[in-house]
């Protein structure tokens, strides 16, 4: 069993689930708000979690939690949580619950409206209180459970990222048990969630190469090892599991440095409410655009990453996450997940606008973003 404390605490292995009432007693969590998915509610997993549950403690549970996560799911939750006395959040499932949960952690501790603590609207400095979170990933691809973001579409359409070290989760209970069965489909989705997390921030100029190193290590263990395929091709491959959500996981320690165009360009898809679509598979159709775009750009991370990902010194990065794409049965392009031309307008703003768009290695402006929108929906 390994516990990291690189950030946050992370108890992470199969079985880690055990450590979660031992955790709440530590952070003094006696009613919690759990926040999961729709479809993880009614499941064998939220029973699981169930039976760890300290027997004093009550079972306050909010589900509706949108694919992308909204305000509007935000201040619903929020209701619950000051209703039922809560005073701290347990999320499981994937990125949205957490990242819904630590908008709630926040809320709950802290005046509306949301808006005022983004990122790029000075907000950082603003967030001086949380409530205590804990966060269960059961899906290997976000990183949420490590990382110091929270993404919302606000009710103004805008999806902005909330930063502060006060929003990583206080624990993170990574048990990869969790993910064992998940759908092929979500698990390549999810993975390449994470692929794209290494890589933007291996990418990212910003200095910090411990975060640089634990991003490649990551490559490493999702492709160059090559535990991504294992996962998709064999859903109860246990160490396939186990090493994905590591991946997963290092992602977002990665990431501390930033991020970069690619997620600029998903946020600016994933807020059209008649799509919602899922922010994974947006990273991983986008990026071998974004891998083209920043070539010259980024000196010689590009063998690094090459090296990591166990590829020969002349392999074209972007054809070959266009060709790993293709044999992970995802879509090829924007068009494929039902973005049309009538999409794109807006689009190149809001991604410009977006924080990641900051810390891309190659300055991107308006005229570049509207022309790989057009690249990228095919």
């Amino acid at each position: 069993m390994a516990t990291l404390s690189y950030l946050t605490q992370i108890q992470f292995d199969h079985g880690a689930l055990k450590h979660l009432g031992r955790g709440m007693q530590r952070l003094n969590m006696q009613r919690p708000l759990i926040v999961s998915g729709p479809t993880l509610s009614k499941g064998p997993i939220l029973q699981a979690l169930r039976e760890q549950l300290p027997t004093e403690v009550p079972f306050v549970l909010f589900s509706d939690v949108p694919a992308n996560p909204t305000e509007a799911a935000v201040l619903q939750a929020l209701d619950v949580y000051r209703n039922a006395g809560c005073d701290s959040v347990i999320c499981i499932g994937g990125g949205s619950p957490m990242d819904l949960g630590k908008a709630v952690a926040l809320l709950a501790r802290q005046p509306g409206p949301l808006a005022q603590y983004a990122a790029t609207e000075g907000g950082k400095n603003k967030i001086r209180d949380v409530a205590p979170l804990i966060a269960i990933p059961t899906t290997a691809g976000t990183g949420s459970e490590a990382s110091v973001a929270s993404v919302i579409i606000c009710e103004d359409g805008r999806k902005l990222t909330f930063v502060s070290d006060l929003l990583l989760p206080r624990l993170a209970i990574c048990d990869p048990q969790l993910t064992l069965g998940l759908p092929a489909g979500l698990t390549a989705a999810t993975g390449m969630d994470a692929v794209t997390h290494c890589i933007e921030a291996v990418l990212s100029p910003v200095i910090n190469p411990p975060a640089e190193a634990v991003g490649l290590d990551g490559l490493e263990r999702a492709i160059g090892e090559g535990y991504l395929l294992r996962a998709v091709h064999d859903g109860q491959d246990e160490a396939a599991r186990w090493h994905m959500m590591m991946a997963s996981t290092e992602g977002a320690l990665a990431f501390i440095k930033g991020l970069g165009a690619v997620h600029a360009m998903s946020h600016a898809v994933g807020r059209i409410p008649e799509l919602n679509l899922h922010h994974g598979t947006l990273n991983a159709v986008i990026l071998p655009a974004i891998l083209r775009f920043n070539h010259a750009h980024v000196g010689n991370k590009y063998q690094r990453l090459k090296q990591a990902m166990g590829l020969s010194a002349t392999a074209d990065l972007a054809d070959f996450i266009s060709d790993l794409n293709q044999r992970l049965g995802l879509p090829a392009n924007l068009r494929q997940m039902g973005v049309c031309e009538a999409h794109l307008e807006g689009l190149a703003k809001h991604a410009m606008a977006d924080l990641n768009s900051m810390t891309n290695p190659r300055k991107v402006n308006l005229d570049d973003y509207q022309r790989l929108f057009i690249a990228v929906l095919g």
